[in-house]
């Protein structure tokens, strides 16, 4: 029982910290301990090593499925942000992954919680083999009409990310229906949350747009930006019947709200 020299404690600790192959060498050698704070800790460090095994399954499959559809070469995911919302810019981003490190986590950016959006972005960013963020303003939305605006937003994100790869996409995967801004282009329904370039590039282009609706509230206090995201929240309805429209709302997409009997457009 030399094993026992050490502290129910420190094993505790080692196996609440240890990941990986590390982790699973030290279950066991720890799982045959009679210690009640070890028997604890390790059965708490099983079932995390099972959830970190079925979450690697799944990041696989990410890569496994983006590698199906574009090949070996550099692949650009596509997806778009601020399609539904009533104020601010639709975001979109274009981003190429390595096949390595695999980035646990990634996923739909809507499954996923500000904080850990925040952190993956970050994560994103210092291994991307290319980024592209394209965005399109309120009143080129209006002019443009939606459908056009996507058009142009992808493809221009699409350019960049190539300009900062120094090459051509050899594919290029979108999230939803097809767009026609690249001859490579496949289309993947529901690609953010099984496509790992398309997952990246949805969390880059929600955290991006984010941080502008953040800012625009400092610029417009009382539209509810930082919380709505531009979006139709009870709060940002209130306040445009209540104070009209600014400069940052997409006017084609509130007339229903400003065009009733008594309120007035203030901007």
């Amino acid at each position: 029982m030399a094993q026992n020299m050490t502290s129910a404690k420190d094993v505790a600790h080692a196996l609440k910290v240890a990941g990986g192959d590390e982790l699973a060498a030290l279950i066991a050698r720890w799982e045959d301990d009679p210690r009640a704070q070890v028997r604890h800790a390790v059965e708490g460090a099983r079932r995390r090593l099972e959830r970190d095994g079925r979450e690697r399954a799944r990041v696989d499959s990410l890569y496994a499925r983006a590698r199906e559809l574009g090949g070996p070469g550099l692949v650009l995911g596509v997806d778009e942000v601020g399609r539904g919302s009533i104020a601010g810019p639709l975001t979109v981003a274009a981003v190429a992954l390595p096949p390595e490190p695999r980035l646990l986590g990634l996923d739909d950016s809507k499954r996923l919680s500000r904080k850990r959006r925040e952190e993956l972005d970050e994560r994103i960013r210092a291994i991307a083999l290319a980024i592209g963020i394209f965005h399109v303003p309120p009143q080129a939305i209006d002019r443009l009409g939606m459908a056009r605006a996507i058009r142009l937003a992808m493809a221009g994100a699409v350019r960049r990310a190539s300009l900062a790869a120094g090459r051509e996409a050899d594919a290029v995967l979108i999230d939803g229906r097809p767009v026609g801004i690249h001859p490579s282009e496949t289309c993947v329904v529901k690609g953010d949350a099984t496509v790992a370039p398309i997952a990246a590039a949805s969390i880059v282009a929600k955290v991006r747009r984010d941080a502008i609706l953040v800012r625009a509230d400092g610029v417009w206090p009382g539209y509810a930006f930082a919380a709505s995201k531009g979006y139709a929240s009870a709060a940002h309805i209130a306040a445009i019947r209540e104070r009209g429209l600014t400069p940052y709302h997409r006017r084609t997409f509130c007339t229903r709200l400003v065009d009733e009997p008594g309120q007035e457009r203030l901007f």
